[in-house]
């Protein structure tokens, strides 16, 4: 496009469901961690639409798989085999440690997925009234079911009455989570997210983690683990809870497992695999041929270029610098996370540096109001972090200046 004809992207659209602050920018094209608008100007993508662009953009093994898989079959119905789906699982199943999967199109279904499961977890126990535990500052979706399970007042507000049967503890507080269930037999699950995501990039401790394992066990509860933001190598390990040594009985998962394709998928465990009988759960668009093709180049090329590691280093790296640049700063609360997943906590929200940084050439996201969330693609380079360093830290310190 000619830069000397610009195009301005308008506020809002007079067609499009005002349900989006959006940054007054619109993507053109991209490659690997860069990407660029309509008028031209290039940024440093540290968001990756949200966790979701794995492999980055035009990625040069997954472009071509994906073309070939579009000229054959995009669609077909799940009245039929779909071998893909088989393929997925399996390769799903063999890095868990768990036994089957069900295919879905979004993060949310595969959370309703997991609602559902569990429900039909303790009717089939014999409990009238299922009863599972959520966590406070959780993200889990926008349907009535999973915003019912979302720790978040103001995006519940204008969307009572909520859907009941949630008992809401705090963080990595095992005797609180005791507490709250004491004598209560309705209890069937407890579900969480093992790096909260929109929450504020808030990770499970991961003693906390093995002791809700144990608990679980105790009591035939369901551990149901959201990993849909923190799983798929994000963190350095396919599943971020696998930091802690344990296996859930229930795992959705979307996001990264296409690498911008739409998929989701709920993968589960022998007390699990076998609630859903033919009849129960379904979805149209779910393990279509194209998002299975999606999610099985994604995983082959993450262990062909290593980037399980990758994302371990370049992550310890960009946190580290983030670290020595902003540590000591008394507007800097906390910089936490894990792998490619790292959030920077400031004292004050801090919602107006989204486009700020877009206008310095760089992506992210601010959620929890004041928590800069950094979800770049698993083939960053520790020369790209140093550059998203570089850019970010004068804005921080800038804003932070500011009265």
């Amino acid at each position: 496009m000619n830069a000397a004809a610009p195009q301005f992207i308008e506020a809002s659209s007079p067609h499009v469901m005002n349900t989006y602050g959006r940054v007054p920018i619109a993507l053109s094209h991209g490659q690997g961690c860069r990407v660029w608008d309509i008028n031209g100007k290039q940024y440093l993508d540290a968001l990756a639409g949200i966790a979701v662009n794995t492999l980055g953009h035009n990625h040069p093994k997954l472009v071509p798989a994906l073309q070939d898989q579009i000229a054959k079959l995009i669609h077909s119905s799940n009245y039929y085999h779909v071998p893909g789906q088989e393929q997925l699982a399996a390769k799903l199943v063999e890095r868990s440690g768990m036994t089957n999967a069900f295919f879905c199109s979004t993060g949310l279904e595969a959370n309703e997925a997991a609602l559902k499961l569990a429900r039909k977890f303790g009717h089939d126990k014999g409990i009238d009234r299922p009863e599972i535990v959520v966590y406070e500052k959780a993200f889990h979706g926008r349907s009535i079911a999973t915003l019912s399970a979302t720790g978040n007042e103001k995006v519940q507000k204008g969307f009572g009455p909520l859907v009941e049967g949630f008992i809401r503890v705090p963080l990595n507080d095992i005797d609180a989570l005791k507490k709250a269930t004491a004598g209560n037999p309705n209890v069937v699950a407890v579900f969480f997210e093992t790096i909260q995501g929109e929450g504020g990039i808030n990770p499970m401790r991961a003693e906390y983690l093995r002791q809700v394992r144990q608990l679980c066990d105790e009591r035939d509860w369901l551990m149901m683990i959201d990993e849909v933001q923190c799983g798929m190598g994000r963190t350095g390990k396919w599943f971020a809870h696998q930091w802690a040594g344990i296996t859930p009985d229930v795992m959705p998962l979307a996001k990264g497992l296409g690498s911008g394709v739409p998929i989701g998928a709920v993968v589960a465990g022998p007390k699990a695999a076998n609630i859903f009988q033919p009849g129960n759960h379904g979805t149209t668009f779910g393990g279509n041929p194209l998002a299975m093709r999606a999610g099985l180049e994604t995983i082959r090329i993450m262990e062909e270029d290593g980037l399980m590691a990758n994302a371990a280093k370049v992550g310890a790296h960009l946190k580290g610098a983030l670290e020595r640049e902003l540590a000591g700063h008394p507007g800097v609360k906390e910089i936490r996370g894990q792998g490619l997943m790292i959030g920077v906590e400031l004292a004050k929200p801090c919602g107006v540096l989204v486009n700020r940084a877009a206008e310095a050439g760089l992506l992210l996201s601010v959620t929890a109001d004041s928590v800069i969330r950094l979800v770049p693609a698993l083939i960053m380079t520790e020369a790209e972090a140093d550059e998203v360093v570089s850019l970010l830290v004068p804005l921080v310190r800038q804003f932070l200046a500011e009265a």
